[in-house]
């Protein structure tokens, strides 16, 4: 039984904000950083337009930079405040904390993140969560398990708040690649979701899409749109690797319960076209959508399924704005608007 009173909020409750990272190298997205900058900026005015931004900087030269930029490009300034701190890296969703329910208090979990189990330049990432939960003034745990550190990263997992977890085998569970908590079985990962995040009943998805630099990470491949209801990417031609594995999820979900029993609801998001850049495919996916207090923002890529994407993301969010954002750049960094992002619980 789990000693506390601890749940994962979904995405779709209320916000106080979004926490995002500047980026202050190029690394992640090599000879694009020029363009990242500014699609960066786009991307924190859409938010700011909504509600809070916290936004990482690695200095005060880079934050006088920024601040420049973000006039530049029209920001709603009131709504952005500024944390100080160096990171290896600005894939919040991973590196940040998780931030849940204690009652009615809120708690920012540390899931000890370590570079996807792949990159070894992760020590000023390791701070974030204890960083961004004292800027917060929201107390850190550090997630233990039998007294072990236990690594999963917040785009590996998504709730419906009401118990459901979704996740996936080839993340978690993969013997050889990435190995992020060796000879940890599913009992032990539900026994963690529970504990932690309240979980009651998890949802385990097979493989993630090819080119995914994590191994399978959830919010590219299905998410909740709300309480009963799961949207999931799938491949329509049958010569695409993604295929076999998009339809063996599918059915996957097809079979699945939720936490009181009832079979979720299924609707599908098409992927856009193979998108190849320096001989690399990229792990483009719709399902890296952002929910926002009363706005929906989803990664579109030059495509001409995107407006059938977005038609479909606005379908399951009749009260929130659906609003496209090109991520043809950023998608060179494996990841996009969700990646980057995590959210901050009201």
């Amino acid at each position: 039984m789990a000693t506390n009173n601890r749940r994962f909020p979904a995405e779709w409750e209320n916000q106080e904000g979004i926490l995002l990272c500047f980026p202050h190298n190029g690394k992640d997205w090599p000879g694009k950083y020029e363009a990242i900058q500014w699609a960066f900026a786009e991307f924190i005015k859409k938010v700011a337009t909504f509600e809070k931004v916290f936004l990482i900087v690695a200095d005060e030269k880079l934050k006088a930079k920024v601040i420049k930029m973000l006039e530049t490009a029209t920001v709603q300034m009131t709504n952005v405040s500024f944390l100080i701190y160096k990171t290896n890296r600005s894939w919040m969703r991973d590196s940040g904390p998780i931030i849940i329910k204690n009652g009615n208090q809120r708690e920012a979990l540390n899931f000890n993140f370590n570079g996807w189990a792949k990159y070894k330049n992760i020590n000023l990432d390791k701070n974030v969560p204890a960083k961004v939960g004292e800027f917060l003034k929201v107390p850190v745990t550090k997630v233990l398990y039998y007294g072990k550190p236990v690594i999963i990263e917040g785009g590996a997992i998504d709730t419906n708040g009401k118990g459901t977890l979704l996740t996936s085998e080839e993340c978690l569970l993969h013997p050889d690649i990435q190995v992020r908590n060796p000879n940890f079985t599913k009992v032990d990962y539900e026994a963690v979701f529970k504990e932690y995040l309240g979980i009651t009943n998890v949802i385990w998805l097979g493989n993630g899409i090819e080119g995914d630099d994590t191994h399978g990470h959830i919010d590219d491949l299905c998410r909740f749109v709300n309480d009963d209801t799961i949207i999931t990417i799938v491949e329509s031609d049958s010569k695409d690797s993604n295929y076999k594995p998009l339809q063996d999820n599918l059915k996957r979900l097809q079979n699945a319960k939720l936490e009181n029993g009832k079979s979720p609801k299924i609707i599908q998001l098409p992927m856009p076209k193979r998108i190849d850049f320096d001989g690399v495919r990229l792990p483009a996916s719709y399902a890296n959508f952002l929910i926002l207090n009363k706005c929906v923002l989803v990664p579109t890529f030059n495509d001409s399924n995107d407006r059938k994407a977005l038609n479909i993301i606005a379908d399951c969010f009749h009260d929130r704005e659906i609003i496209g954002i090109s991520a043809i750049d950023l998608i060179w960094g494996f990841g996009t608007l969700h990646c980057l992002s995590q959210q901050i619980p009201e």
